[in-house]
């Protein structure tokens, strides 16, 4: 009986939890690709540079775009053609680069048609029944030609590998006028070049989301060219020059835009036809270096990326439901997307100020949504990626900065060229977090110059207003309650690391700055709130309200009056202690939103009353439970977090995945740990999603995570012990995970609500932790 009773558990956990195999296995690229995640299911490498997939929609107009950011929308029944750059869910747009489609028979069309009318252009029809995509690997049939598309990736080419139809002639379209958020004119120049080994190389500039973007490709084929035509385009189109702080204009200039298409025949083929594309942001000859550094046809450039990904993705293994394996892995596998690799296999970049430059001794990485990825993805990245990519990350950001016309760390900057998208410096806290956790070959000098360059650039986001009142003022500068608290964070960042190197005059500078986040709160209304240049609030003032360009970044006071991450303990005084952070906490969450209209506002998804998960200013306040001494109300709220916005679907992720920052919360939140306040080296406990986790470090280091009595039942952490010791606190650092060792969660069916309760016991607040001589 007793043996009987044993199988039964053993087939009962069996049945319930999906033990570590191959983390291929368990990625799904599609999760995301619906209407909010703005994922793309593509092949591309860990952070290559060339991310190759399918387009559904690139002709969309700029308004009607916000769907197709990543190229591809999984609603959409038709695509358009394959291209070589995309972001992964981003909130905005632009890529799209050197679109490829392939056509059979004796007509060549050289329009792409509509998605209302795809008969009347090379647009084809396509089922998801047809498609398969897994890492490094995408492939769908094209119903209208029959035509077999598949796609694979290396660091820095795409292979193509289409098989058409028996008999009939094969064509290969390639249209440089293509691109992502659209519209005429914004392919400035372009050209195309057929060399006499067949090597087609070609170029061209765009004026978009980054402006006087420049890329190169060259391309090879497994077959010989039968013939060829080149499409010349010429548009006389109106360009509103380019904005950035302290220069531009809204004048109206006209320019010549030129683009280009190719047209090239092959005649009916008996194997399928390979096309291997190499980019560069350098030159042609960049693209042709680059072409050749990975030899190899489709299938061994398939094979090195395969092995790429297990090696990448093996950093972290997982057991658990199967649904949760698939979300956890698929987060981490979108995690490692971006920051993408910009240099050449020689070490040339163009960086922020047009130029080239040559990468000695790293990897120079672009495509960095700070605002998005310092609070979780970057931090992910110091574990899962700590000397590869973070030191990679830190050195191109600083290298960014010296290049910089303007001498600042990037803001949003992709292909090396800033947009100055979003508030905030916050490649100071990326820096500082790597330093802090010891993280440390690069110039630290030179690091916290940087940083301190950024946080001092008066011409930026009303930092010189900032400087001189204490705050940012609503009547000098748009959004400005949000850019006081934001600027305060990354200031104690700079200090914490100032403080660990010595830097006494310039820790003690921005210690005090931290604290400016104080000045635009009310403490009579408990609200974050924008202040006049008088120093009066800002009046009429409704805390639900979010509009763009207001007094809030892409939310508003619900969302922002928690954004003190250096200094919870500062801000819970002031709302009047513990109980009533948790009673605001808990009005917050249960705000009834159902009168409010939020329809204007792209980002703001995945709404648990005024918690917004599909925008970052929310994510980390589930876990401020913890830091007024209730964690089971944090494990309360993270089970309904994850619960309703993430599942193994299309549609999967409730907002844009942000280069990665939706995936990361996640893989922190299935492990139990999340990094509330990055460069604090500590990590607040919540609650595990996984039956067991073991995170790989350097020098054969192992952390792991296992969870008793996980289930939907149990949603409570009864007791939680490190190495075999209780664990009297709500938080773990970041030393105590690279020593390597055990987190044990027992979990249960009712709160335990006397596992923390001293304040000593809870994560960092600069109001009660000691100050940091050094780490």
């Amino acid at each position: 009986m007793r043996r009987l009773v044993l199988l039964a558990a053993l087939f009962s956990a069996t049945a319930n939890a999906q033990t570590a195999g191959d983390p291929l296995d368990a990625v799904d690229p599609m999760i995301g690709t619906g209407p909010e995640g703005h994922t793309f299911p593509g092949a591309t490498a860990p952070f290559g540079m060339v991310q190759l997939s399918p387009d559904t929609d690139a002709t969309c107009e700029i308004r009607e775009c916000y769907a197709h950011a990543a190229g591809y929308s999984y609603d959409d029944p038709t695509i358009q053609g394959f291209s070589h750059t995309h972001f992964s869910g981003a909130g905005h747009s632009d890529l799209g680069d050197i679109l490829v489609m392939p056509q059979a028979g004796d007509d060549v069309l050289l329009d792409p048609g509509s998605a209302e009318d795809p008969d009347a252009g090379y647009r084809q029809r396509f089922s998801h029944d047809s498609e398969t995509a897994r890492p490094g690997y995408y492939a769908v049939t094209l119903a209208d030609s029959g035509i077999h598309a598949e796609l694979t990736a290396g660091k820095r080419v795409g292979v193509h590998r289409y098989g058409f139809p028996a008999g009939k002639p094969a064509h290969l379209l390639i249209d440089l006028r293509s691109s992502l958020y659209n519209y005429p004119g914004k392919v400035l120049w372009s050209g195309l070049h057929l060399h006499p080994d067949g090597t087609l190389t070609g170029f061209r500039e765009t004026r978009g989301w980054a402006p006087g973007r420049k890329l190169y490709f060259a391309m090879r084929f497994s077959a010989p060219l039968a013939d060829h035509a080149f499409i010349d385009r010429d548009e006389n189109v109106p360009y509103r020059g380019f904005q950035g702080p302290g220069r531009g204009s809204d004048a109206l200039a006209e320019k010549l835009g030129r683009a280009l298409e190719a047209r090239l025949d092959f005649g009916p083929l008996d194997a399928p036809l390979e096309v291997k594309v190499a980019l560069s942001g350098v030159d042609e000859a960049g693209a042709i270096a680059n072409l050749e550094s990975e030899p190899g046809d489709f299938a061994a450039i398939e094979a090195q990326t395969v092995t790429a990904w297990r090696e990448a993705l093996g950093a972290l293994e997982i057991d658990a439901a199967p649904d949760m394996r698939t979300n956890v892995y698929t987060a981490l596998y979108h995690a490692l997307l971006a920051p993408s690799i910009w240099s050449d296999a020689d070490g040339r970049y163009r960086g922020p100020d047009d130029q080239v430059h040559r990468a000695e001794g790293f990897t120079f990485r672009s495509t960095f949504s700070l605002w998005d990825t310092f609070r979780a993805e970057h931090p992910l990245l110091t574990l899962v990626q700590p000397e590869q990519t973070t030191t990679d990350v830190v050195k191109s950001l600083v290298a960014s900065r010296q290049h910089s016309p303007d001498g600042i760390l990037p803001v949003w900057q992709f292909a090396g060229r800033e947009t100055w998208t979003m508030i905030g410096y916050h490649a100071v806290p990326v820096i500082a977090d790597a330093y802090m956790k010891g993280l440390r070959d690069f110039d630290a000098d030179a690091a916290l110059d940087a940083m301190v360059a950024s946080a001092t650039y008066a011409r930026y986001g009303g930092l010189g207003e900032y400087m001189r009142r204490g705050y940012v003022p609503i009547d000098k500068e748009p959004e400005a309650a949000s850019k006081t608290v934001e600027y305060a964070y990354d200031d104690w960042a700079i200090a914490r690391m100032a403080r660990a190197m010595g830097r006494t005059e310039i820790a003690d500078q921005f210690e005090k700055r931290a604290t400016y986040w104080r000045n635009s709160f009310d403490a009579k209304s408990g609200w974050l709130r924008a202040r006049l240049s008088t120093g009066e609030f800002r009046t009429p003032f409704d805390p639900t309200a979010i509009n763009y360009g207001s007094d809030y970044t892409e939310g508003n006071a619900w969302q922002y009056s928690w954004f003190v991450p250096q200094d919870q303990a500062g801000l819970f005084a002031m709302l009047g202690g513990d109980k009533a952070v948790i009673d605001r906490l808990d009005a917050m969450f249960e705000f009834d939103v159902s009168k409010l209209d939020y329809s204007h506002a792209e980002d703001i998804a995945g709404l648990i009353g005024q918690y917004i998960h599909g925008n970052e200013p929310s994510h980390h306040v589930a876990y401020l439970y913890d830091f007024a001494g209730a964690p089971w109300r944090t494990q309360e709220r993270l089970k309904q977090i994850v619960e309703s916005q993430y599942r193994p679907a299309p549609d999967g992720l409730s907002g844009n995945d942000d280069l990665g920052q939706m995936s990361s919360w996640l893989v922190f939140t299935a492990l139990g740990i999340y990094p509330v306040t990055p460069a604090s080296n500590q990590y607040a406990i919540g609650r595990p999603f996984v039956d067991r986790a073991v995170l790989h470090l350097p020098d054969g280091k192992a952390f792991t995570v296992v969870t008793e009595n996980l289930s939907d039942a149990n949603a409570y952490v009864g007791t939680v012990t490190l190495n075999g010791k209780p664990l009297a606190r709500s938080y773990i650092t970041d030393a105590e995970i690279r020593a390597g060792g055990e987190l044990r969660f027992t979990m249960q069916a009712k709160p335990n609500r006397t596992w923390v309760s001293a304040p000593s016991a809870r994560p960092f607040s600069m109001s009660t932790a000691p100050k940091v001589a050094g780490e």
